[in-house]
């Protein structure tokens, strides 16, 4: 689905980016791992065409997402959304639920306006809340419920392809699983292709198919999960695995 090739992304004298290269394959979660500041938000953002690469390339379905122009760039907009990381202050607080999860479906004219309401009941189904959610704003919600509504905004468009930026690192231990047990069915469910960003190495490994470990902007070790967890090679995911405890779900 994604061919990232040399990508570099220059902030003033900082190489947040620097040369990385890898492949997002259709229907798989890619965990993107690393510390704070190693650059994978970065990557994950110029993924989205948020911000544009100092060099390199980003294929989406053979194309390069930065000469994606009038409706093949509102296709890619609609294709590939974003769950962010903290459900706090990603959701409007003057905005109930229902108005958060159906701007985008308004903004992409993606059903009559009469069928609004339907799909918003819809789309909260998805992540387990209640229809009667829509008329809540988001300070009369848990943190987890925030983030199941994040997750309903993101999927408001029928996307094939999200980038979820570390969306449980500000929640509970238990909220943490239910989060990572509701994308794991919605990936099977919808036929998703994920990028799973996450400092924790050990969150990842019952979520992600494959991993890649970025450290001070490059690209240091990648491969099946499984190989990772029980061979890495690399003396930084090394430490990363010995860290921090794991996570069932």
């Amino acid at each position: 689905m994604f061919k990232v090739k040399n990508l570099t992304k220059i902030f003033g004298s900082i190489k947040a980016v620097d040369d990385v290269s890898f492949n997002i394959m259709k229907g798989e979660i890619l965990g993107l791992v690393g510390e704070s500041g190693s650059g994978k938000t970065t990557t994950g953002r110029i993924l989205l065409r948020l911000i544009s690469p100092t060099s390199g390339t980003v294929k989406y379905s053979g194309k390069d997402i930065f000469e994606l122009k009038n409706e093949e760039l509102k296709k890619f907009r609609e294709e590939a959304q974003v769950i962010f990381q903290d459900p706090y202050t990603s959701l409007n607080p003057r905005m109930r639920v229902g108005e958060t999860i159906g701007e985008p479906v308004l903004i992409h004219n993606l059903v009559e306006k009469d069928k609004i309401k339907e799909r918003i009941g819809e789309l909260l189904n998805l992540v387990h809340l209640p229809a009667y959610y829509s008329q809540r704003y988001p300070h009369e919600l848990s943190g987890g419920e925030r983030q199941r509504v994040g997750i309903a905004r993101a999927l408001a468009t029928n996307p094939k392809f999200l980038v979820a930026d570390e969306p449980v690192s500000s929640l509970d231990v238990t909220v943490q699983a239910e989060i990572l047990k509701l994308l794991l069915e919605l990936k099977t469910k919808l036929g998703l292709t994920i990028l799973f960003i996450a400092h924790d190495l050990m969150i990842v490994q019952n979520l992600c198919d494959r991993v890649a470990v970025m450290q001070k902007g490059k690209l240091v070790e990648k491969g099946v999960t499984e190989k990772i967890f029980c061979h890495p090679t690399h003396p930084y995911t090394k430490i990363l695995l010995e860290s921090i405890p794991q996570i069932k779900i």
